[in-house]
């Protein structure tokens, strides 16, 4: 199996997530996770520390709205009604911050699985040069956090992704690039 179909495997899971409407047991407030973001591609690689701090989970009627939002399939949509919403955290790549607009917690028998969305585009990683700019659509930004019952584990992170319904009504993603962003050494400091 390829990186890219890999790739898109993790993130129909997440955009499922999305759509399950499974609700998480109760989370409390100011939770921070650290990872390390990687990202290796023929000839390179690149490593940043990455900050996930979620103030709090979204309710229900939020991610029902986020839902119909994309499977309403009108381009930008999912970006305008995320950006409508109350700041919920930031992730923090490096220096740069970004709001996170959707936190969402599901529970995976002995640890949990958290999705976090923000309304705009972390960084254009896997344009054909460096300094990529942004395509019309990568307007959002998604991370899996898939967590053990001490809240450590690995995911993923697209920094510009595109959220679309597929021929069977699931949500899918479309990301930027090709390259797989790991997020690895994922442990809560709060």
């Amino acid at each position: 199996m390829t990186k890219n179909v890999q790739r898109r495997g993790w993130m129909v899971v997440a955009a499922a997530l999305l759509a399950a409407g499974v609700t998480a047991s109760a989370q409390g407030s100011g939770t921070t996770f650290k990872a390390t973001a990687t990202v290796k591609a023929p000839g390179k690689s690149a490593s940043v520390p990455v900050t996930i701090h979620i103030d709090r989970f979204i309710s229900d009627a939020d991610r029902d709205k986020v839902v119909a939002a994309v499977k309403g399939q009108t381009a930008g949509e999912p970006q305008k009604t995320l950006a409508a919403m109350s700041d919920v955290g930031y992730i923090a790549l490096g220096e740069k911050r970004t709001p996170l607009k959707y936190a969402y917690a599901r529970s995976t028998g002995g640890g949990r699985l958290i999705t976090v969305v923000t309304a705009q585009p972390v960084y254009f990683l896997g344009g054909a040069e460096a300094g990529s700019k942004p395509k019309e659509g990568y307007d959002i930004a998604l991370a899996l956090l898939v967590l053990d019952g001490n809240d450590t584990g690995d995911g993923e992170f697209a920094p510009a992704v595109k959220l679309k319904v597929d021929a069977a009504g699931a949500i899918v993603t479309n990301d930027y690039g090709s390259d797989v962003v790991r997020l690895t050494k994922i442990a809560k400091v709060n």
